[in-house]
């Protein structure tokens, strides 16, 4: 199954190793240690998250270590940019629109 970024970053434990992840790349018993649920638990959020294409992995020896998609996570901020970019452009419609009419109405007086 294929998760989408903002669906896998719903859940909150899931969000809490993300943002881990953020601090240093890591391997799953380490970051087992940091949450308050079982390491096979925290395998399961490395999958949803890599499925989302949120973090990719590393064999070291016998762990594999986990860390930020570089694409992923610029994929993710692309798409806020543009939501944030549509938002700003509503707004500025928005508050020239009854300026617009306004000078309008005063033309016609």
């Amino acid at each position: 199954m294929t998760y989408h970024p903002l669906t896998a970053l719903g859940d909150p434990t899931r969000r809490a190793i993300f943002e881990r992840l953020l601090e240093s790349p890591s391997a799953v018993g380490d970051l087992a240690k940091a949450f308050p649920v079982s390491r096979p638990a925290v395998s399961q959020h490395l999958k949803v998250l890599k499925d989302a294409g949120l973090v990719i992995d590393r064999q070291d020896g016998n762990r594999r270590i986990y860390q930020l998609n570089p694409d992923g996570v610029g994929a993710v901020r692309a798409y806020f940019d543009e939501l944030w970019d549509q938002a700003l452009a509503a707004f500025k419609q928005a508050a020239e629109t009854p300026n617009q009419r306004r000078q309008h109405d005063r033309a016609g007086d």
